[in-house]
């Protein structure tokens, strides 16, 4: 036993030893080798990697993106210097590790205070520069890309990137809610009774050359009219010349019994003529006949 124990012990510190060697790094983190404070090599591939025993040192460091959202919203002023509340978000990601351990001493806490401190500065000179009609209707977009594009400048240093930075929420004041919703609702109306008055213009508008449409038409339609009827006169009355032309007797005959028709249609009409009128030549002819 005594002398197995020695083997034993030295067989142990050998495989310790031997584990001091080995690192395995994953695919979702960077890992730097340091040798005595210096570092000497950064692995990026995930996978098996290698190390010199208690001479040197790796640290991790993640390449997911990162979230750095502020539990409390920060109080900015506009261009008027009325007061907001904004909340907002950063996305940010460490794309230089050696960078990273040279700048903040590889500390992500360390290092989000910096963002934080970068993008709060940023968006309150851009809060600076615009009104609150300006923050409230439109400019959010401008106002999340020149910060990004500023604190992308200041994240370099730091071996960051950041990905994006969204505000969350923009609050106001009572009063300033009051006011922003007063302009916003003046606003709305007077460019609702824009559209109504350009609509009622536009439909008057319509209906004048409805009406002039319908007046041609008709004017169209009675002119036809008074052509056809025209056209359907002279035909009845060369036809009327024909009928007097092949015998005139029996053409005054059967013009007298349109007349006698159209005359007696009821019972009750009345007429008083002379018994020695034409109108009764035919009736007269007849009477004599049946004597």
């Amino acid at each position: 036993m005594n002398k197995i124990a020695p083997v034993l012990t030295a067989f142990l510190v050998i495989i310790f030893a031997f584990s001091q060697t080995l690192f395995i790094v994953d695919e979702r983190e960077f890992a730097m080798v340091r040798q005595l404070g210096e570092v000497v090599a950064i692995k990026d591939q995930p996978g098996l990697n290698f190390k010199l025993p208690f001479i040197q040192n790796v640290s991790k460091y993640s390449k997911q993106i990162l979230t750095l959202d502020s539990p409390e919203s920060e109080r900015f002023n506009t261009k008027e210097n009325q007061p907001v509340q904004v909340d907002s978000f950063v996305k940010w990601q460490i794309v230089d590790a050696k960078e990273f351990y040279r700048a903040v001493g590889g500390d992500e806490k360390q290092a989000e205070r910096r963002i934080g401190q970068t993008i709060t500065s940023l968006l309150r000179e851009e809060f600076g520069r615009r009104t609150l009609l300006e923050v409230i209707s439109g400019d959010r977009e401008k106002i999340m890309a020149a910060v990004r594009e500023s604190a992308e400048v200041d994240a370099k240093k730091v071996g960051a990137k950041i990905i994006d930075v969204r505000l969350k929420r923009v609050d106001f004041d009572d009063s300033v809610s009051t006011r922003v919703f007063d302009r916003m609702r003046s606003e709305r109306q007077r460019v609702a009774a824009e559209a109504r008055s350009t609509g009622a213009a536009e439909g008057e508008r319509i209906k004048a050359d409805a009406d002039k449409q319908a007046q041609v038409i008709l004017a169209d339609a009675y002119k036809k009219a008074q052509e056809m009827q025209g056209a359907g006169d002279a035909k009845a009355a060369a036809v009327y010349s024909g009928a007097y032309g092949q015998n005139a007797e029996f053409y005054s005959f059967y013009r007298s019994l349109d007349a006698y028709k159209a005359t007696f249609k009821s019972k009750g009409d009345v007429m008083v003529l002379d018994p020695s009128s034409d109108f009764f030549k035919f009736l007269k002819q007849s009477g004599a006949k049946g004597k």
